[in-house]
């Protein structure tokens, strides 16, 4: 019995040193007297709790809720009831003083247990370790003579070689900052508390209690390890480590452990395979709580990582200086920053978690807007090229169509043409459906920057968009006989693409088409007007700027995207621009019958898809993956072209293209898919955007429970652009029925930006573009499908942009060097 109240004068005492804060051990004091009371059952007379001991739960009961002073009079009454108690017990019973145990510690011994290091004693139940952690570090990080500082490398960190550095270099650890904010991908829940009589076969739980014997093993294999026997006075559980047999000099009888891991089974009873374990102490790291899982590389563990991160932590989140004026703070109720990046590492609970998240997320998200808003205002406070948009004739333009306009065609043409007459430079996103009409209303603006005498530039992704593009706007120009276009690929000869530049310089082309090669030093537009990006979502934000700069002036620009954009996402990605939607489609266009199937019908689809051939058609077939791989589930275009060509389709025609092949050799698989030299096309998503194959009836897409909802209608609207009636077949390989209901999704609705909208909920952004590929800085924390904590940020970056635009007062100083450091990894990384 005397065991039980020394543990429970430890908890208390530690409570006591902590200032009665309810944290001294995981789970506050309520949790372990829940624990404690189970034990003090089982060591009493027929399961009954000692009236000693039951005084003693009795006056802690309802301690979270008690006032501070009521808290010490309940420990100070605890502690002497305690001590009655252990003073009336038997003689016999009581174990030797701590002091003269030979495995007792030493003060100041180390807070974590690394495996290379024998494990420290137990602590001293008289002399409880230090709890408070806003007291100043026991010690430095730091090698002695130097400063450090965020920026410092990890090698001025105490125990960092250069061998290490060069580990957590491969991680994209250089820095102490890198180091602090590299967060963990996962946790693992070791905060439930157990009982050895109460362990469940599969359960992951945390047992406390004292080595009874550790002894070393070897199987009929080779292997080598440590049985571990564990006594909490409830039962008895063994831990099995697979190790050399040094490992059993760790455990010592008499000395107090905490095991964390799943429950398994040998030889018909229950143990701890390869638990997580550390000496009891005051501040468990891999056991006991939610327990950090970090990314790591060879030569760089699990424990060496949390036990570096905590002790730079330690060191430095006293020391950081919160950028995030302390009037936001408290208006969002916010936690402090270097409370936020504690609770992140090494939370307390999954509330604190979800606290420190919120608040890391809100700060990226108010860096991010205040530099979009930064952008903003710089783009308006250049001077422009204003246009007179009378010149355009729009009459005259419209009547020259072979169709009429829809009312957001011309809704959107009129926004274009009011922001062409401005002073300021145009920066408009121009957002349509698949098959909306978003050309004619960027042809207008092009006829409009021409006739003001002014050229303008088309940038598409692909040598095979911009010869679209080429045709359509040839085609759409030729009643106006007098505009000159021209169109410049990276495929053109030589002396074709010194002809177009030196055209272009001499003013002598009115449009140029055009791909990457558009941003070439080589070429120069005098007369710059108008920039119209298409796809633009496909263009770094260096490409579009360079492309902005070919002129003597800065050019409007009007970007355009067929990919429907969530709001959430749009004000954060183009928050810098005016956005402009097409959300009414043109007469006449036939819906596409979409089909959701699993694998049991394959062999109806593919005798429907050699129909579709046989009546002159073609069609496309999709695969998730390029080549076959052991790790990711789906089909892959390489085995799947191989397969359908010698087996399904050996009297058809098939191609091939996917993203590993060069930008030529892909245009040249496409061109001949055009010009119906083949009858399937088996592909990857490089076709999702742009291509126009009217002849397309069929897309059948394979594991299509791999793709995003936006990603599978911009591969729904490859096909539907002829006359013949088209099909979308989404083939799953999943037959659940939840898997199932998020494809059928597409059979009830074609609008893009519903789909998205239900994209961004469900998938998050990923499936839109990868943020650095706009340029964007990267999000460590925060997702855009954060659209509270997004609009909060966003929000609040507005009000301070409306009251200190250039960060320049005294309290906006820090946030002001935030947003630079912030931005300025994007610029590295464009």
């Amino acid at each position: 019995m005397t065991a039980l109240y020394d543990k429970l004068t430890r908890i208390l005492l530690l409570e006591q040193e902590q200032g009665f804060t309810d944290r001294a051990v995981i789970g506050g004091l309520s949790r372990f007297l829940g624990y404690w009371r189970e034990q003090a059952a089982e060591s009493g007379s027929d399961g009954q709790v000692a009236p000693a001991a039951d005084a003693i739960l009795r006056g802690l009961e309802g301690y979270a809720r008690m006032a501070p002073d009521e808290r010490r009079r309940a420990i100070t009454q605890a502690l002497a009831r305690a001590r009655d108690a252990n003073t009336a017990a038997p003689r016999a019973e009581r174990p030797a003083a701590a002091s003269s145990r030979p495995d007792g510690p030493a003060e100041g011994t180390p807070a974590r247990h690394r495996i290379s290091e024998s494990p420290p004693p137990a602590p001293d139940a008289r002399r409880p370790r230090p709890a408070s952690r806003s007291a100043p570090p026991k010690r430095s990080t730091a090698r002695k003579g130097e400063e450090l500082t965020l920026e410092s490398p990890v090698t001025a960190i105490k125990g960092v070689s250069n061998v290490y550095q060069e580990r957590l270099a491969r991680l994209g650890l250089h820095t102490i900052k890198d180091l602090i904010y590299h967060f963990p991908r996962r946790y693992d829940d070791y905060s439930r508390l157990q009982t050895v009589n109460r362990l469940r076969l599969g359960d992951e739980v945390t047992v406390v209690g004292t080595v009874r014997s550790a002894k070393t093993w070897r199987a009929r294999s080779g292997q080598r390890g440590v049985s571990v026997s564990l006594s909490d006075g409830t039962g008895v559980v063994e831990a099995r480590f697979f190790g050399p047999w040094y490992m059993a000099q760790r455990f010592r009888a008499g000395n107090e452990v905490v095991l964390s891991g799943r429950v398994d089974q040998y030889l018909g009873r229950l143990v701890l395979n390869n638990p997580e374990w550390e000496p009891l102490q005051r501040e468990l790291l891999h056991t006991g709580r939610l327990v950090p899982v970090y990314a790591l590389t060879r030569g760089i563990g699990a424990r060496r990582m949390r036990g570096l991160i905590k002790d730079t932590l330690d060191y430095w989140t006293p020391r950081i200086v919160d950028p995030l004026p302390a009037a936001i703070r408290e208006e969002q109720g916010l936690m402090g920053l270097g409370k936020a990046l504690e609770q992140i590492h090494f939370p307390e609970s999954t509330e604190a978690l979800q606290e420190a998240r919120r608040r890391l997320c809100f700060d990226e998200f108010l860096l991010l807007q205040l530099g979009v808003l930064g952008q903003r205002s710089l783009w308006r406070e250049q001077e422009g090229l204003p246009l007179d948009a009378s010149r355009l004739d729009l009459d005259a333009f419209v009547a020259s169509l072979p169709f009429a306009l829809t009312g957001a065609q011309e809704r959107v043409i009129r926004d274009i043409l009011a922001d062409l007459e401005r002073p300021t430079p145009m920066r408009r996103l121009l957002q349509g459906d698949v098959g909306s009409g978003k050309t004619v209303v960027a042809v207008a603006a092009l006829l409009a920057a021409v006739r003001n005498g002014y050229q303008a530039a088309v940038m598409a992704p692909t040598g095979l968009l911009a010869e679209q593009h080429d045709r359509t706007i040839r085609a759409l120009l030729e009643p106006f006989s007098d505009v000159r276009c021209a169109l410049l690929t990276g495929s053109l000869p030589a002396p074709e693409k010194a002809r177009i530049h030196d055209q272009a310089e001499a003013g002598e082309i009115d449009v140029l088409i055009g791909t990457h090669a558009l941003i070439q030093d080589t070429v120069s537009m005098p007369r710059l007007g108008l920039v119209v990006v298409d796809e633009q979502h496909r263009f770094g934000v260096t490409q579009r700027a360079a492309l902005a700069e070919r002129g003597a002036a800065r050019p409007h620009v009007l970007a355009m995207s067929a990919t429907p954009i969530p709001r959430s996402l749009a004000m954060t990605v183009y928050g810098d621009l005016d956005v402009s939607v097409l959300d009414e489609m043109p007469a006449g266009r036939q819906p596409i019958i979409t089909a959701v199937r699993d694998d049991s019908n394959r062999e109806r689809i593919y005798a429907f898809v050699n129909a579709q051939v046989e009546q002159g058609c073609q069609a496309f077939v999709v695969c998730p993956l390029i080549e076959e791989s052991d790790e990711v589930p789906g089909k892959a275009a390489v085995s799947e072209h191989r397969r359908l060509q010698e087996t399904i389709f050996r009297h058809l025609r098939l191609g091939l293209v996917h993203g590993r092949m060069s930008a030529d050799e892909k245009d040249e698989v496409m061109a001949a898919f055009r010009r119906r030299e083949m009858d399937i096309l088996v592909s990857t998503s490089v076709i999702e955007v742009g291509i126009d194959i009217p002849n397309a009836t069929v897309m059948l897409v394979e594991s299509a429970g791999r793709f995003g909802l936006a990603q599978l209608h911009q591969l729904r609207g490859r096909v539907g652009r002829g006359d013949e009636r088209s099909y979308c077949i989404l083939l799953s390989d999943d037959s659940s029925v939840a898997a199932l209901e998020r494809l059928r999704i597409m059979e009830n609705t074609a609008d893009g930006f519903a789909l998205a909208e239900e994209d961004l909920r469900m998938r998050g952004p990923g499936d839109f573009f990868g943020v650095r590929q706009h340029g964007l800085p990267s999000l460590k924390v925060a997702q855009l499908s954060d659209t509270a904590v997004l609009e909060q940020a966003r929000g609040a970056a507005l009000r301070l942009f409306e009251e200190d635009p250039d960060l320049g007062r005294e309290e906006h100083r820090n946030l002001a060097l935030s947003v630079r450091h912030f931005w300025a990894s994007a610029e590295s990384a464009s």
